[in-house]
């Protein structure tokens, strides 16, 4: 007697269909989440096809990386991910920061820590968030020294480092003067000077610092002109041509480790 084949199970009624996960939210392909999904979905693939961003970021983020990579190499991204702190906690300084030196800018400063909502907290993190970010950056530049990364073909990056070193080193001197307080003034007056005794620019590089041959309004409206506008963006320009020359070039391995030879060449070596 031939066996009968066998017939597929009879789909439920409307009736006796399982819950969705959450009442009220239907989970199937027309559904509220499948059609978020692929609004999003739809959203990337419109701006991609008008931009052609995809490429350069996989170009950027998908890399190969040495053998013997270490957390030393996480030194760059740290500083920079110092730099973007900087500047978020500047922008809300900024949107209550007077540059006035007969007092308001020493109020608006006493405001913002006493009085502002978080105002203390983003201050302290604007205030020491400066000092790590040059703690990080002289790591960073040591790493590099002592690990080879300076050398071919790699010398222009080396110089770009040193050029962001030099810019945050001028951005931490011009916004220790902002408080304009008794310690802000005097250490400013005293770095001032020092940049003058230089040679053949040292004079007309004070002299541009202080707007002037005194401190006075023009001093202070100077700084915070160099502290927020000029230094920060040289700082963001060239710090994309810093990742796109590592991203072009790669990283270098560290130099304990050797390089494996491949069979084929050490077989002709013999």
């Amino acid at each position: 007697m031939p066996k009968l084949p066998k017939l597929p199970p009879a789909p439920l009624p409307p009736a006796m269909k399982p819950p969705p996960d959450r009442p009220g939210e239907d989970t199937g392909v027309g559904g509220v989440s499948g059609a978020a999904k692929s609004a999003g979905i739809n959203v990337v693939d419109w701006v991609d096809e008008r931009t052609s961003l995809s490429g350069g970021a996989r170009w950027m983020m998908f890399r190969k990386v040495p053998k013997g990579t270490n957390w030393f190499y996480t030194l760059g991204s740290a500083t920079m991910f110092a730099f973007l702190s900087q500047a978020m906690t500047g922008v809300f300084l900024a949107m209550y920061y007077r540059p006035d030196p007969s007092g308001g800018a020493y109020e608006s400063i006493r405001y913002v820590t006493n009085d502002v909502f978080l105002g203390q907290f983003v201050r302290g993190m604007h205030k020491w968030g400066s000092s790590v970010m040059v703690i990080l950056i002289f790591l960073h530049m040591g790493r590099t020294f002592f690990f080879g990364a300076y050398k071919y073909p790699r010398e222009l990056n080396w110089v770009i480092g040193v050029v962001l070193l030099i810019l945050t080193m001028t951005m931490s001197f011009t916004g220790y003067l902002l408080p304009f307080d008794q310690r802000a003034y005097w250490a400013t007056i005293v770095g001032v000077n020092i940049n003058g005794t230089g040679p053949l620019l040292g004079p007309y590089l004070s002299d541009f610092l202080r707007g002037g041959s005194e401190f006075g309004a023009t001093t202070l409206s100077r700084f915070y002109a160099i502290h927020m506008l000029l230094v920060p963006g040289l700082i963001a320009a060239l710090i994309g041509a810093h990742l796109y020359l590592v991203a072009r070039l790669g990283t270098t391995a560290p130099p304990w480790t050797k390089a494996e030879t491949r069979p084929e060449l050490r077989e002709s070596e013999v």
